[in-house]
């Protein structure tokens, strides 16, 4: 018979911030970090966290300024590293699998590239350094800020919104997705969770390393390493993912047909073919 872990909703405070986080699985087993992408939260790994407790300990973090985590008044990727560097040494994980989609992926090659005994496995999910300053880099700045002041009358509402933007992820998985996300005003209204005029104000995106930064950063990741792309993608392109490839020590490659960036999301069964037997490696 087959044990289901259950998962603990915790709290711990790190750099002057109370950090939310999602805990799955034995404290004996070995860690597996999950980041997640800009304006999302933990919850959006529940699916994926739930099909690797029988290996790992699972923890799924909400990142400055997102999901039940406190607002900051500044936000960057070397910020968001720190975070998580104080989070593995107020868990005491010593050596951890990290697992980052879009903006957590930048989070976690910035932080294996920085921290190379920290992180055993890599898994870097639809983002590189090009997306600084692309066109892709520049609609998600804008999305932030629309964002930042849109409002709903109902949490169905949301979910509508969000079910015809993304028509290729099932109904039930934006369902939780953005339900998870939100929060009701005193008036009535409905609004998104995370921190959405700061992001908009300082957002990680315009506050990452420059483009040759990430290029020379990458190549020092010591560990094996996992590129993840969507192979309908408009973020991360096929020759950065190539590149990424040649300049990263211990790599390799795959796409994962019928997603875009969200991978996870437009995509969960490919998504964990992809990432599960490889961090299973090792193991």
């Amino acid at each position: 018979m087959t044990t289901v872990a259950k998962v603990q909703d915790k709290n711990v405070s790190l750099n002057g911030l109370s950090f939310h986080y999602r805990d799955w699985g034995s404290e004996t087993a070995p860690p597996l970090v999950l980041l997640h992408g800009i304006t999302s939260h933990s919850r959006t790994w529940d699916r994926f966290a739930s099909t690797m407790t029988d290996r790992f300990r699972v923890l799924a973090l909400d990142q400055r300024g997102h999901g039940e985590t406190d607002w900051a008044p500044r936000y960057s990727t070397k910020l968001m590293a720190e975070d998580l560097a104080a989070f593995a040494a107020a868990l005491g994980l010593g050596r951890f699998a990290l697992v980052g989609h879009s903006m957590g992926a930048c989070n976690a090659y910035y932080v294996a590239a920085q921290n190379p005994k920290a992180v055993d496995r890599l898994v870097i999910g639809d983002f590189g350094p090009d997306v600084v300053g692309s066109t892709a880099g520049g609609q998600v700045a804008a999305r932030i800020q629309a964002a930042a002041t849109a409002s709903f009358a109902d949490a169905e509402e949301a979910v509508r919104s969000a079910v015809a933007q993304n028509p290729r992820a099932a109904e039930a998985d934006v369902r939780h997705r953005v339900s998870a996300n939100l929060k009701q005003r005193d008036d009535g209204r409905w609004v998104w969770r995370y921190d959405g005029a700061g992001l908009a104000a300082h957002a990680p995106v315009d506050r990452m390393p420059s483009r040759e930064e990430q290029w020379q950063m990458i190549a020092r990741i010591a560990c094996p390493t996992l590129i993840v792309r969507g192979a309908e993608s408009d973020t991360l392109q096929r020759a950065t993912a190539e590149r990424m490839l040649e300049v990263i020590p211990d790599c390799r490659l795959i796409e994962v047909a019928r997603a875009g960036h969200s991978i996870p999301l437009d995509n969960p069964v490919g998504w964990l073919a992809a990432v599960r037997p490889f961090l299973l490696e090792g193991l």
